[in-house]
């Protein structure tokens, strides 16, 4: 990486008449190369194969692995499921927070297949060609924590036990910060947290529960080269303020299809903070037309126009089953227009 922020980025983009292009696409690369979402996870062999098919055959600014949300769970013991044809998942199992004694003497660092994901990173910064951004996924830290007490029992916990739903989050914390620093150590340019679970709470929850330790994890790193990603699922238009104030360099949001306005998001924050998104990955991407998929970038681009602090990006990982003519029209729609319409 250049040393430069997103921001800096996007902007410097922008000023030349062009825009930042990113699909969120690990899972079609495992198509691409003839894989399984199981083999690629477990395999960082295969896991950098279909990264840099979706490199070579597609060219985008900025790339990610498979988005994974088990990783750091499974490093922790939690039961985990490996399906061959669809990610890893971890059903909800008993806990307590008495546990986290014992879970606190775990060194995840040890642990193969999270080590799996570090060394994918490690192959796409040694191999990917050097103006292409390298991206990591980690989990956030209370989603990390419901996917260890369950998810409804976290959210039930931010009212009936507070003091142990912070103890919990403390450790997650801690948890992935070691996961960062080996995925900076093997040259990740963005990290992107991924706290789905959050979009759960109320406003003052979010930033009780959430934001507050992703700003703690931002500031632990504030040195570093790093530039940090906040990405939530769902409607966050009445959460987009507390995401920015946890330090982050962006935010990535879901489609319009959940209610995200992502224009109206663009005008509320500052231009030092990257919006990222969000064509629709499931009813665009996967389901529609090629002409479908250049007709949504057009509308969201002309949309974005006024802001210079813009990535195009889709609004979450795009299906394994994405037609790749759809990922093609997605990058031509985008830089063609772009360099029509910025000013």
């Amino acid at each position: 990486m250049t040393g430069k922020t997103l921001s800096e980025l996007a902007h410097e983009a922008f000023r030349e008449k062009r825009r930042l292009v990113a699909p969120l696409m690990g899972f079609p690369g495992v198509e691409m190369i003839g894989s399984t979402i199981k083999l690629a996870q477990q395999n960082f062999g295969e896991h950098y194969k279909a990264v840099r098919g979706l490199v070579d055959a597609f060219h985008p600014d900025l790339i990610f692995p498979l988005m994974d949300l088990s990783v750091e769970a499974n490093a922790l013991g939690r039961y985990t499921i490996f399906p061959r044809g669809e990610s890893a998942t971890v059903p909800k199992d008993t806990f307590s927070i008495a546990e986290l004694d014992r879970l606190s003497r775990i060194n995840i660092t040890f642990d193969s297949r999270l080590m799996g994901f570090v060394e994918t990173l490690r192959m796409m910064s040694v191999s990917l060609p050097s103006g292409v951004l390298r991206g990591a996924y980690v989990v956030g830290p209370f989603t990390l924590a419901g996917l260890m007490m369950g998810a409804d029992d976290t959210v039930m916990a931010t009212i009936l036990d507070p003091e142990g739903l912070h103890r919990l989050c403390h450790f997650t914390t801690e948890k992935i910060q070691e996961y960062i620093q080996l995925l900076l150590a093997a040259g990740a340019d963005v990290i992107c947290i991924l706290e789905p679970t959050a979009v759960m709470l109320s406003p003052e929850q979010f930033s009780e529960f959430s934001a507050i330790y992703i700003r703690h994890i931002t500031t632990s790193f504030k040195y570093s080269r790093a530039n940090f990603v906040y990405h939530t699922c769902g409607d966050t238009m009445h959460l987009v303020e507390k995401m920015v104030r946890a330090g982050v360099h962006g935010v990535s949001l879901d489609s319009a299809d959940v209610g995200v306005d992502l224009s109206a998001v663009a005008s509320r924050l500052p231009d030092d903070v990257v919006v990222i998104g969000n064509i629709s990955p499931a009813k665009t991407m996967r389901f529609g037309t090629p002409e479908d998929v250049r007709r949504e970038v057009e509308r969201l681009l002309k949309e974005m126009e006024p802001y210079p602090n813009f990535i195009l990006s889709t609004g979450c990982d795009l299906p394994q089953e994405t037609p790749r003519e759809n990922i093609q029209a997605f990058m031509d729609a985008g830089r063609r227009v772009m360099a029509r319409a910025a000013p």
